[in-house]
């Protein structure tokens, strides 16, 4: 009965592979009196215990009725004989702890260089189709800060699901529908109105960053040839008292409306046309020079011409799960636990961010995505139910959509916090940023802490050239080996690999020891890191793996010249730029050969 037999990861790790063993071990127990539990080992908590553990007898107990040490006994004496272990002994109530030969590593160390950019990759995700949806910021100005850190931290999701067997799609939603899209026109078409010697006031809830007068700059003569720009006599007579007098949204929304009859509609869509192309090229050259890339930049508007929005509320209204209030529509959201009913319907005819919501996400489905993950900021809080509650109620599975929700930036220099924005609506952007700290340290930076903490980033630090920059520590670790291969080179030294692998017995040092220890860990880290969503483990690995490479490099001569001890510790050190450059790679840092 598969169900009833234990379960166990696709092999892609050492650990693995003593799952297997134990799987092996299981079967010989006889019946279990109900399911199985998983069969998994984790790293041993206390070196001098071993190098995995595992608690499966305790998990046995109750399915065997017998006791946990007992048991562990059993399993113990049913393991398959394997050069992969060179002890395994029971500790306390029936841990199990298992101890690596020198084989395991040395096999394992030779298994880095064979596989190269593909060590620490898996099938552990066995092909599901995932849409990972990053950053999406409206495109009414330049990213910001803030913004980079989704940028960095859902590329690197990405990656390790990629990584590990999931079949990935990176996308961008752009929010080109919607009032805010009608207030970057108006706010455009009022800024190149100041260039051409008509200025008009400007409304409080208007963009105001510099970026729009750069652009209304570009765009002004052609606009003013198209007769975009002519002398418009009473503007905004009729609309309400802009803030603080009276209310800035109706006022905003009167001159929209006006803008809107007075251009006419293709008039109105060519000058937001002329903002959005601008600042949507803008957004793509920035993350595309940050390292990011997308499959597809996904169009609100064309969800919205495609007519998905009304097929996602017919299939809302369909479920029985809205009705009519104050001439509005609502959504009965508090059926499926959200804390409160939506509208998706105004009162004015016009649907919803909400309803493009639940249709955007009924279309990823529909594109054949088993699991969505959005990756949002920590203001988002509140988006996961509802959106769950509106797939629920149009039939999808709620679990399938994931939401990682990013916490805010802090920058400072030294102990001296840096003003992030001022009141003109200037903030500092993602690419003043980069040009500061440069693409590694930004990078690395922002996922060096989990996605759920705010994030303390120190410029000073990210431009230092110190062992404390942990951007610089790893790079430059990876550079150290680079530069013992380059004199190898200038030496005219020979180093042949099959005596390498044949000698690594010759590996015998405390820190050769630890650094073996640390490679054959880096599988695991991706997959856990995978699974956790969550790249600050990659971040902190690749730190101790840099320590004790420098610790390595610093207390022992690698061309010697004893040839098989010569080629044996080239090798390790081989090892062990590949993986510093595998998991660099992961997080979208460069590799650099020297410093």
């Amino acid at each position: 009965d598969r169900a009833r037999m234990p379960r166990f990861p696709e092999p892609t790790a050492l650990k693995h592979e003593i799952e297997k063993l134990l799987v092996a071990a299981v079967a010989q127990l006889g019946d279990l009196d109900g399911p199985a539990p998983r069969v998994e080992v984790e790293r041993a908590r206390d070196a001098q215990h071993g190098d995995y553990a595992s608690n499966l007898a305790m998990q046995l107990a109750k399915p065997l009725r017998r006791k946990p040490r007992d048991i562990a006994d059993d399993i113990v004496a049913n393991l398959p004989d394997t050069d992969l272990l060179a002890g395994v002994e029971i500790a306390g109530p029936g841990f199990i702890n298992f101890r690596l030969s020198p084989a395991a590593f040395h096999a394992e160390i030779a298994r880095v260089v064979d596989a190269g950019e593909n060590y620490g990759c898996s099938e552990a995700g066995g092909g599901e189709r995932v849409l990972v949806e990053f950053v999406s910021a409206n495109p009414t100005g330049p990213l910001h800060v803030g913004h980079g850190r989704h940028a960095a931290y859902g590329a690197c999701v990405a990656n390790l699901l990629s990584a590990t067997g999931y079949r990935v799609h990176r996308e961008y939603y752009v929010n080109d529908a919607g009032r805010q899209m009608d207030i970057l026109a108006l706010s455009l078409w009022l800024r190149m109105h100041e260039l051409a010697g008509l200025e008009l006031p400007f409304p409080a809830g208007g963009y105001r960053g510099a970026y729009l007068v750069d652009i209304a700059r570009e765009a002004q003569a052609d606009a003013l040839a198209a007769g975009l720009l002519a002398p418009l006599e009473n503007w905004g007579k009729d609309a309400p008292a802009d803030a603080p007098e009276g209310d800035s949204d109706k006022h905003l929304d009167a001159l929209i409306l006006e803008l809107k009859t007075r251009l006419g509609a293709d008039g109105f869509a060519a000058v937001l046309k002329i903002g959005l192309d601008a600042i949507l090229g803008d957004i793509r050259d920035d993350l595309a020079e940050f390292g990011v890339e997308y499959d597809e930049w996904y169009s609100e508007r064309g969800l919205v011409d495609s007519g998905a929005v009304e097929r996602a509320l017919a299939r809302v209204k369909e479920s029985g799960h809205t009705y009519v209030q104050d001439d509005a529509t609502w959504f009965r959201a508090t059926a499926f636990d959200d804390e409160k009913d939506r509208v998706v319907v105004r009162d004015n005819g016009s649907t919803t961010y909400f309803a493009s919501d639940i249709a955007y996400h009924l279309d990823k489905r529909g594109r054949g995505f088993e699991r969505l993950i959005d990756i949002l900021g920590a203001d988002h809080h509140g988006y996961v139910a509802r959106v769950r509650a509106g797939m629920q109620a149009t039939g999808e599975p709620p679990e399938s959509l994931e939401v990682d929700l990013v916490q805010f930036v802090i920058l400072y220099r030294g102990d001296e916090k840096v003003q992030m924005s001022t009141r003109s609506g200037e903030f500092i952007t993602l690419r003043e940023l980069r040009e500061e700290v440069g693409d590694d340290a930004a990078r690395l930076f922002f996922v060096s802490r989990s996605n759920e903490q705010h994030l303390d980033f120190d410029l000073e630090l990210a431009k230092s050239r110190t062992n404390e920059n942990p951007v610089y520590y790893i790079q430059y670790a990876h550079a150290r080996i680079c530069s013992v291969l380059r004199e190898m080179e200038a030496r005219s030294v020979d180093w042949n690999e099959g005596r390498a692998k044949a000698s690594l017995e010759r590996l015998t040092e405390a820190h050769e020891q630890k650094l073996m220890q640390a490679l054959v860990r880096y599988p695991e880290m991706v997959e856990q890191a995978a699974r956790q969503r969550a790249p600050q483990h990659i971040v902190h690995y690749l730190r101790e793996l840099a320590n004790d490479l420098h610790a390595y490099y610093n207390a022992h001569r690698f061309i010697v010249d004893d040839e098989a001890l010569r080629d044996s510790r080239v090798l390790l050190i081989l090892a062990t730029r590949q993986v510093l450059r595998n998991g660099l790679g992961l997080l979208g840092v460069s590799a650099p050969a020297s410093m």
